[in-house]
């Protein structure tokens, strides 16, 4: 599991500090309830059917006080089908069609497949989460914290935080705190504190755009002549 989930996760994290963001402590007061957000997000969900953005992302490690940065563009569509393609400082796409993770690195040639049918729902709680993840799952999967509200990118947004229940998610995953605008009810940013260590990732999207058409030759694992595709055991 960790293999075919958990590097996925660490190529979508992003340090707000690291790009000047400073966000306003979260107000403890507000006028919202978690009832209320849950159901804002299952509106927003309910008539979700695409999303662009751009992606910035840090994976912090702790014990070496060390950043790595990578910066693209993410497409995303409800059924089941994501592409983030990175420019900076290297090109790599990740590409996820149904049941199929690529990961492939022009630097080297190499495309890496996963097949994540076996913990798809584990998979989808990640790599869909805020977009078309419905409150029924939500409440299922994690403890829930209204952390209050704030402002970040010059936005209302609502702060949630989410506990994993299953032990087996806690083992990577100890919590995760997510920023959702009050205008689109999408998330602007998403932190995942790794467990037993001070590591996190942290995933922060502009210039969104949402239900814009996304033709299906985006999401085909379309790769160059002579690439090197290797199928990692899990």
């Amino acid at each position: 599991m960790r293999r075919l989930v958990f590097p996925f996760l660490l190529t979508v994290g992003l340090c707000s500090a690291a790009f000047g963001l400073r966000p306003v402590a979260a107000q403890a007061t507000s006028s919202w309830t978690l009832d209320g957000v849950l159901a804002m997000l299952d509106k927003s969900a309910q008539d979700f059917h695409s999303l662009t953005a751009d992606i910035e992302h840090i994976k912090y490690t702790a014990v070496v006080k060390d950043t790595s940065t990578e910066s693209g563009q993410i497409c995303v569509r409800r059924d089941d089908k994501m592409r983030i393609d990175f420019q900076k400082p290297d090109p790599r796409t990740i590409l996820r069609n149904g049941d199929s993770l690529f990961v492939f690195t022009p630097k080297i040639n190499r495309v890496e497949e996963y097949n994540i049918g076996k913990h798809r729902s584990f998979a989808d709680q990640y790599l869909a989460l805020g977009f078309v993840t419905k409150s029924k799952t939500l409440r299922k999967n994690y403890v829930m914290t209204l952390i209050g509200e704030e402002e970040f990118d010059n936005r209302k947004t609502i702060v949630l935080e989410l506990t994993p229940k299953s032990d087996q998610a806690r083992s990577q995953i100890s919590r995760i705190r997510m920023w959702i605008d009050e205008a689109s009810w999408l998330p602007v940013q998403q932190k995942f504190f790794e467990t037993s260590t001070d590591d996190y990732f942290l995933s922060h999207y502009t210039h969104v755009m949402k239900n814009l058409k996304i033709a299906d030759a985006k999401f085909k694992p379309d790769w160059p002549k002579g690439v090197r595709i290797e199928k990692p055991r899990g």
